[in-house]
């Protein structure tokens, strides 16, 4: 590539492994409300759910507390079991209290942190829900590698959303000729950032299968070739 001086990155699938981290956080919820249903069951449900629902929540057709709500109402639903809005509100506001509280990382993530510090600025742009992506930095010990963290929920709009990059990069003090944004999400992360000119690298954390042009890798530390 050339000259790259900022390097932005999305949080969840790409640094902090929100799979595990994730599994393990309906673990303790489900322990706490004696919820008899598998975990690996209940996420093969829910897991494609909760993406659907962020898909909707990016393109501003459901609010945060619809997302919140429906996703659990919805898996749940699946194995027959229905539950008042206020267990649901409570299911929900755990599993976020729950969800920092693991904090493993995706393979490769810090090695590569350390690599790309003193070569370039570091920033976050995350979607994820404000009260809990400082958290998840602090916890996992990666905050210290970030100049800016950049949130949908401050910012007022999400990724792909132009406006959240054009904030990012007024903050971080970059040039968009000069940037680079690595992210999961093919849609929120890699159109949205070439969108405004910022150049992009898909972590094809998915497997998807992705137009022949982007330029993606299958391992974080895959990266180090290109930067």
């Amino acid at each position: 590539m050339e000259k790259i001086d900022h390097v932005f990155f999305d949080l969840d699938h790409t640094l902090w492994d929100f799979d595990k981290n994730s599994a393990l956080a309906f673990q303790m919820m489900f322990e706490k409300f004696k919820i008899q249903i598998s975990i690996e069951e209940f996420l093969s449900v829910y897991q494609p759910i909760n993406m659907q629902y962020w898909k909707l929540y990016r393109e501003e057709k459901v609010t945060k507390i619809i997302l919140r709500r429906g996703r659990l109402i919805d898996a749940f639903a699946a194995f027959d079991k229905t539950f008042s809005l206020e267990i649901i509100d409570a299911l929900s506001d755990d599993y976020i209290s729950f969800l920092p509280l693991n904090n493993y990382l995706i393979d490769g993530a810090e090695e590569l942190l350390k690599y790309l510090q003193p070569k370039y600025q570091l920033h976050i742009i995350t979607n994820g829900f404000r009260e809990v992506q400082n958290t998840k930095l602090s916890n996992a010990k990666i905050k210290h590698y970030f100049k800016t963290v950049t949130n949908s929920e401050e910012v007022g709009v999400k990724k792909p959303n132009p406006i959240i990059f054009e904030h990012a990069i007024k903050i971080s003090g970059a040039d968009i000729g000069t940037s680079l944004m690595i992210g999961d999400n093919y849609e929120a992360d890699i159109l949205g950032a070439e969108a405004l000119g910022i150049k992009a690298i898909c972590f094809n954390y998915h497997k998807e299968k992705l137009p022949l042009k982007t330029i993606q890798v299958s391992q974080l530390k895959q990266i180090k070739s290109y930067i």
